[in-house]
């Protein structure tokens, strides 16, 4: 039975290790300070519940933040003592004695446009340089006065790094619940607001140093409200200040809830609050954030928390029309979600949860979904061009009327559409069978200018490397000018995020090599210069060939006579041979339905019976070998709605193909019986007689 801890009192408990907590209930506790390092709280329930610092902390905390306000007095002190020094005087103020004031307010603007537009790290760089070169333009002056501005740029970068440390730890520490906190935080910045007076009094000289009142006065003001502004921006994670954000989460986190290296798999933390908590290392696969509370004040590490963006989609679920590009989402929840119209385009959403997500019209290009659970989504009118899923991503109850293939542009808005019929929508089921035949491939998608002799290469060493993983590649498609997608079969259960990384890592390494280095590589090496050959060849044709594209019916872009005896490098299997066709024309006969009488043979059963005979045929050349099973293919395709008139005229077209290809055979030969036979009664199945 899980354990209950729900309501109770569990400040500062130490739970570090527990292994007993899976499912355990911790929901409406307050947990601040509890540490729970290494514990396994798989499935663990956390709604409700208040993470964060105790009060002892914060009071550490208020302490850091009044002695980086003494250093920042001290400064501004130290500063106005050697502005009094070097320019003023008890006879008057000179012209050139203003210099310097107005010198500081001018980079004390630049320094908040910088920050502001640009973040504190760039900020700092470009006041520094400034005030390098307004010391080096007064040497024309004295000596004495370029020393001094460099001086006050060190002192000036130095204080203002201080100054947005204090407004974002103080601000951080604002942010807690209760009366208490509030107090002592306007009694911290209250003595805050005291050190920088007593610094101007003791460095003004009043009633001598009117200017240094002025200009050093005005510096303490505006960089205390820079300080909260700086803090402010810092505290709603700001892109811009990412160095000085994870300082600040680092020292909010220290005697905080401790999440660290726990198993947190499927737990659940809706409106949890979770303030100053630590999740560096924890497995977040699943893990619930519909609603948590100030997440974005937890230290994270780097985990899929790390980007703002993915932050607020696991918390409000609301990702509809956004852009999540080549972003990390692996294992998140995002049950149902919205998230129609988003894009993922290169985005990692492997072993994620979209249970009943709203994928809508979703740009899916190139999304890795290894192992994702899609039950019960929606991904009607979605792009799935080169999408990544395997055969271990759920796709049981998808909702789906219709997808394309490829992402839309201004000529075609709807590029490849399926079904290829506008009128037409996938039953309930059809589209988990539809995708099936894909489920276990590899696909290799380079989007640079493609290298064939590094493709080649990358591949044999990735075949001979995992064995168990039975690669054999069996399409190649050119897309565009410099874009080559190679896809391969791997055996059930393989790791394809694993090949598809270790093939790039090597073809990446093989590209940077001159070509005599490739040569030594390849040097008696037949099987990779037939791999490479092929890949050469296939970027050059305008034809190409994928499994499962019922929109061609050439396979010149990948097959090339005399030379594509390839055995052994992929499994000891031949690439693009007919073994490979024959077994995609399988797959298509096998999608059509039996036939409702037994013994009448309907279009499954006749396009097998001449699938057999082509393949048994002594007459017939390779080369048309496989061009006829690719017509037997198109025949298959057209057999799904044969009374249909594009799909008659498809047929009509293959038939007559097929006719052309037999004709030179001898007429005693076994494949013209056959298709003497079967061609009259396909036809006649499609209405074509």
């Amino acid at each position: 039975m899980a354990l209950d801890f729900s309501g109770q009192n569990l400040q500062g408990r130490n739970f570090k290790g527990r292994q007993d907590l899976v499912g355990a209930n911790f929901s409406y506790a307050d947990i601040r300070g509890a540490n729970f390092t290494n514990a396994n709280l798989k499935g663990a329930n956390f709604s409700y519940a208040k993470a964060g610092l105790q009060k002892h902390w914060i009071v550490s905390l208020l302490f850091l933040i009044l002695l980086l306000a003494g250093l920042i007095g001290f400064i501004t002190a130290f500063n106005i003592r050697q502005t009094e020094e070097y320019y003023l005087s008890v006879e008057g103020i000179q012209t050139y004695t203003v210099l310097p004031g107005v010198i500081v307010y001018v980079l004390l603007l630049i320094f908040a446009i910088n920050t502001n537009y640009r973040g504190m790290e760039t900020a700092i760089g470009a006041i520094a340089l400034a005030f390098a070169i307004a010391g080096a333009a007064t040497l024309v002056l004295s000596r004495d006065e370029a020393l001094f501005i460099i001086f006050m740029g060190v002192g000036f970068v130095v204080g203002g790094v201080f100054l947005a440390l204090i407004g974002a730890v103080g601000g951080a520490v604002i942010w807690a619940d209760d009366w208490f906190v509030f107090q002592a935080v306007a009694m911290s910045w209250f003595l805050v607001g005291t050190f920088f007076l007593v610094c101007l009094i003791i460095g003004s000289r009043i009633g001598t140093g009117i200017l240094a009142v002025v200009w050093t006065g005005g510096y303490a003001l505006v960089g205390g409200l820079l300080a909260n502004y700086i803090g402010w921006l810092i505290l709603v994670k700001n892109q811009k200040f990412t160095l000085i954000q994870q300082t600040v989460a680092v020292v909010i986190a220290i005697g905080g809830t401790s999440f660290r290296n726990t198993n947190l798999t499927e737990a659940n933390f809706t409106y949890a609050t979770l303030k100053s908590t630590d999740f560096r290392n924890a497995n977040l696969t699943h893990t619930c954030w519909f609603q948590a509370q100030k997440l974005h004040l937890a230290l994270v590490g780097t985990t899929y928390l790390e980007k703002l963006p993915v932050q607020e989609l696991v918390i409000t679920r609301q990702g509809q029309d956004k852009d999540f590009d080549s972003l990390s989402l692996r294992g998140v929840n995002l049950c149902s979600a919205n998230l129609a119209d988003a894009s993922f385009i290169n985005a990692d959403l492997s072993e994620a949860n979209l249970q009943d997500a709203d994928l809508s019209r979703a740009k899916l290009k190139q999304t890795q979904l290894d192992a994702t659970d899609l039950t019960g989504a929606t991904l009607t009118g979605a792009y799935i061009e080169d999408w990544g899923i395997t055969n271990t991503t759920k796709l049981h109850g998808v909702r789906c009327e219709y997808v394309f293939m490829r992402l839309p542009t201004k000529e075609d808005p709807d590029p490849l559409r399926k079904p290829d019929n506008k009128k037409e929508v996938f039953a309930d089921g059809d589209f988990a069978d539809f995708i099936k035949p894909i489920f276990d491939t590899l696909d290799l998608y380079h989007n640079q200018g493609v290298d064939p002799r590094a493709v080649a290469i990358a591949f044999k060493n990735l075949a001979e490397n995992h064995p168990e993983a039975e690669l054999e590649i069996v399409a190649m498609e050119k897309r565009g000018n410099d874009k080559f997608l190679l896809r391969a079969k791997t055996a059930a259960g393989s790791d394809k995020s694993q090949l598809s990384a270790e093939y790039f890592d090597d073809y990446n390494q093989l590209k940077a090599l001159s070509q005599s280095q490739q040569l030594l590589l390849i040097e008696k090496s037949d099987r990779i210069r037939n791999l490479e050959n092929m890949v050469t060849t296939a970027l050059q044709q305008p034809k190409y060939y994928t499994q499962g594209d019922t929109n061609v019916s050439d396979i010149s872009g990948i097959n090339i006579q005399g030379s594509s005896n390839v055995s052994g490098i992929a499994g000891g299997s031949s690439i693009a041979n007919l073994g490979t066709i024959s077994g995609n024309v399988s797959i298509a006969i096998n999608q059509l339905p039996d036939s409702p009488e037994a013994d009448k043979p309907g279009i499954k059963e006749l396009l097998s019976q001449l699938q057999d005979a082509i393949t048994q045929s002594s007459h017939l050349p390779e080369e048309e070998k496989a061009e006829a099973l690719e017509q037997v293919k198109a025949l298959a395709e057209a057999g799904k709605n044969p009374q249909e008139s594009t799909k008659q005229k498809t047929a009509k077209t293959a038939i007559t193909m097929l006719k052309g290809l037999f004709s030179g055979l001898p007429a005693v030969a076994t494949l013209v019986e056959a298709a003497n036979k079967l061609l009259p009664a396909i036809a006649k199945l499609f209405g074509l007689s």
